[in-house]
């Protein structure tokens, strides 16, 4: 069947390992919304986040952002969206109090106030320098607990992989892990993990297949692209699932198709194989 529909992950995927878009993945997406297949960047950023990538391709987008708690159009029309009960949340920063210094609590707001910390230190090497491109999102509140007047799209954890691993299993023992789900991003090369507490049965395969429901189209219809352990259920979901040459290993044992790193273009390599050879061959 012909590809309806391409799902992209960003970093590590559509992003080169300097976060710049090459221009032949550019180049990949642009003709295949030509030819008339939906694109979609399926992320675990925040959507203003994600749209500052959105902005660099000249698409007609579908933004599913947050590990897929909510899909938003690329001119900021809300889809669906699936948020974190306020009590769970509380309950989950109430479990990770040791961890707290990478805690941050993630709200669907219009700007002020989206990214709530209980702290912002300029000498933390590990997070600063993202926080520091979104300080118009970041708000601050002490305890952290205390933004909770609303219900949050997630409470997101991030740290060293060690520490990050210890909090991923507090949490997956804890007696209340059925009123969540755990999104877990980690860059060995970093020594970086990060820990998205979403919605029980919200992930980006999930939100996919949802999406993919309400436009009509098959899951064997539908190329996606993914590189980390938060990209598995798309991958699973997808009909055509490619892992990036630069993957985590777990992703390489499943006997999906492979591509070039994302330093060589991997996914426009993808996406000229799967989705525009394919087209031409069936017009």
């Amino acid at each position: 069947m012909a590809v309806k529909l391409i799902a992209l992950d960003i970093d590590g995927t559509l992003l080169d390992s300097r976060w710049h878009l090459p221009e032949a993945n550019r180049a990949a997406i642009a003709e295949a919304a030509r030819r008339g297949i939906e694109v979609a960047l399926v992320t675990g950023r925040r959507y203003d986040f994600a749209m500052t990538v959105a902005h660099q391709l000249d698409s007609t987008l579908t933004m599913i952002v947050s590990n897929g708690a909510l899909i938003r159009s690329k001119e900021g029309h809300t889809h669906l969206r699936h948020l974190l009960p306020k009590q769970t949340a509380a309950h989950v920063l109430h479990l990770t109090t040791e961890w707290r210094e990478g805690a941050a609590v993630i709200f669907d707001r219009q700007r002020e106030n989206q990214l709530m910390l209980e702290s912002l230190d300029p000498d933390d090497s590990l997070r600063y320098a993202y926080y520091s491109r979104n300080l118009e999102f970041i708000g601050l509140a002490q305890p952290l607990e205390s933004c909770l007047t609303e219900d949050p799209i997630q409470v997101m954890l991030s740290g060293r992989i060690e520490p990050m691993h210890e909090a991923e299993a507090r949490l997956q023992s804890a007696a209340i892990a059925a009123e969540f789900r755990l999104a877990v991003t980690s860059y060995a090369h970093k020594d970086f993990a990060m820990i998205d507490v979403i919605p029980p049965g919200c992930s980006k395969g999930s939100s996919l297949a949802e999406w993919a429901a309400l436009r009509g189209i098959a899951r064997e219809e539908i190329l996606a692209i993914g590189d980390n352990h938060n990209d598995l259920e798309m991958l699973s979901f997808a009909g055509i699932p490619v892992v990036m040459g630069n993957s985590v290993p777990a992703l390489k044992t499943y006997g999906w198709h492979e591509t070039g790193t994302n330093d060589e273009s991997g996914v426009a390599s993808a996406i000229e194989r799967f989705a525009l050879r394919e087209a031409a061959s069936c017009a």
